[in-house]
């Protein structure tokens, strides 16, 4: 009897250390109503940039959260706002994180802007803390021209293996590539004078994103309509940053049963490690406000041959996972 008791004690203590270590982020990471996600990690902790998602008159601050886990989210509130940015009056759009020479440098869109008449575009923040408070950089946008069609807006900063940074951007179903200069101020022309390239792939709307595996860019983008069910992500694969980038198929996408509207994302990989994080952004179901979008995690996985595997979307979420003696990105 004392020896099943002592059994009985060992399997319940074991199954509380298997439920621990099986704690899951749960979908959406956090409350509030975000889109755009951008994933990053800085000082040993995992942080989310996303849009504030509201109507664009509303949309003038950014929230951000980190967490050392992937589970227990903290909020850090309005760390850039258009008190901040004299020439950003709404749409705070997008944001990208970066972090070069011990500051951290906050791409953004703001004002929605239709042609080169109105006041607008991509800009900067900039701050010696990943959680802020952002000022302005430059003082006026980086970018506030229609070039090779692409609205300026959904800026995604990439460092090539060579060191360069390059700013992928787009709306409008166009997407150009262009050499940042070192301190961000501007950009460098191309060996041919040219200064804006496009890398379009079949089926791109928005939402930009690369990153390097084993030595290919894997080029990634929203497809269909933000306001949507149908919005979706897609990829493709090249040996350089400038393609060409023939489409492969669809990564992420909504489910009928979890939720709609399954878009705009980016990574996390997890550093020193071949583990792989999307973030996105999705509408629950019955939900009939396009704003009302939150931002979830799925893990991301690949083949033998290097694609991606489809992600299929979850209440669940990911597995906690500790970042320790990790640097930042």
């Amino acid at each position: 009897m004392r020896n099943n008791l002592f059994l009985l004690m060992m399997l319940l203590f074991v199954g509380s250390l298997s439920a621990q270590h099986h704690k899951t982020s749960g979908n959406p990471l956090f409350n509030g109503w975000y889109a755009d996600p951008e994933g990053a990690v800085f000082e040993n902790q995992y942080w989310i940039y996303p849009t504030y998602s509201a109507p664009y008159g509303q949309q003038v601050f950014m929230d951000a959260f980190s967490s050392s886990n992937l589970v227990d989210w903290q909020k850090h509130e309005s760390i850039i706002d258009t008190s901040a940015v004299k020439w950003a009056h709404k749409a705070m759009w997008a944001p990208a994180i970066f972090k070069k020479d011990n500051h951290y440098f906050l791409f953004f869109a703001a004002n929605d802007i239709q042609n080169e008449d109105e006041e607008g575009g991509i800009g900067i923040g900039i701050s010696d803390r990943p959680e802020g408070p952002y000022k302005d950089y430059l003082g006026k946008p980086l970018l506030d021209e229609f070039h090779n069609g692409a609205q300026p807006i959904d800026q995604f900063v990439f460092q090539d293996k060579d060191g360069q940074y390059y700013m992928i951007y787009g709306g409008w179903g166009h997407c150009n590539i262009v050499k940042l200069k070192n301190d961000f101020t501007g950009f460098l022309p191309y060996d041919d004078g040219t200064i804006f390239k496009e890398i379009t792939p079949e089926g791109y709307v928005e939402g930009p994103f690369m990153f390097i595996r084993n030595g290919k860019y894997y080029f990634m983008w929203s497809e269909g309509g933000w306001g949507g069910p149908d919005y979706r992500v897609a990829y493709a694969i090249a040996d350089s940053p400038f393609g060409p980038f023939k489409r492969i198929g669809v990564v992420l996408k909504q489910d009928a049963e979890v939720a709609t509207g399954a878009g705009h994302h980016s990574l996390i990989k997890v550093p020193g490690q071949d583990e792989w994080y999307i973030v996105y952004h999705r509408r629950p179901l019955g939900e009939t406000d396009a704003n009302h979008r939150v931002t979830c995690m799925e893990h991301l996985h690949f083949d033998d041959n290097g694609f991606i595997k489809p992600v299929k979307i979850t209440y669940k979420g990911v597995v906690e996972m500790n970042l320790e003696n990790c640097d930042a990105n």
